[in-house]
């Protein structure tokens, strides 16, 4: 039978673990990312915690569901991140991942980590990816694949 104590120093542990932690980095003096908030609410209460523990592994795996399995529901896709995430610049447009103000640099910059997505996805919402315009594997891909590659090569 669990104690009134067992309870009470697990709620301690749960509750005050990450306030430590926050007061931690706040004393050390070390500066913290500053994240834009999103333009839409979260789906879930859950899915800022989510996305900061996992967002790589979603992203492989809705990767290798899209590519390989032809699923492109929009639950996890890169267009529905950039869409509740884009960061509006001076001249009220979003900003591209060019600009340190975009959305994935706050943390990517943060901790020296190199974003690649962008190299064939559009950053901001409305702008064409620079992978839609390629053809289903069949005899046009490669034509379109020579066009893609001579177009990234100006």
């Amino acid at each position: 039978m669990t104690s009134f104590r067992q309870i009470a120093l697990v709620l301690l542990v749960l509750i005050g673990a990450p306030v430590a932690a926050a007061l931690a980095q706040e004393a050390s003096g070390v500066p913290l990312p500053a994240v834009p908030k999103a333009v839409k609410p979260a789906p879930d209460a859950n899915h800022e915690q989510l996305m900061r523990s996992n967002h790589m592994s979603l992203l492989k795996h809705k990767r290798d569901l899209t590519v390989h399995e032809g699923d492109r529901t929009p639950q996890y896709s890169l267009n529905e991140c950039v869409t509740c995430h884009a960061v509006t610049g001076g001249d009220g447009k979003a900003v591209t991942v060019a600009d340190p103000q975009h959305f994935c640099r706050a943390c990517h910059d943060y901790v020296a980590v190199k974003i690649d997505c962008f190299e064939c996805h559009a950053s901001r919402p409305g702008d064409e990816d620079k992978a839609a315009g390629l053809a289903a594997p069949g005899e046009s891909a490669v034509a379109a694949l020579s066009d893609y590659l001579q177009e990234v090569e100006q």
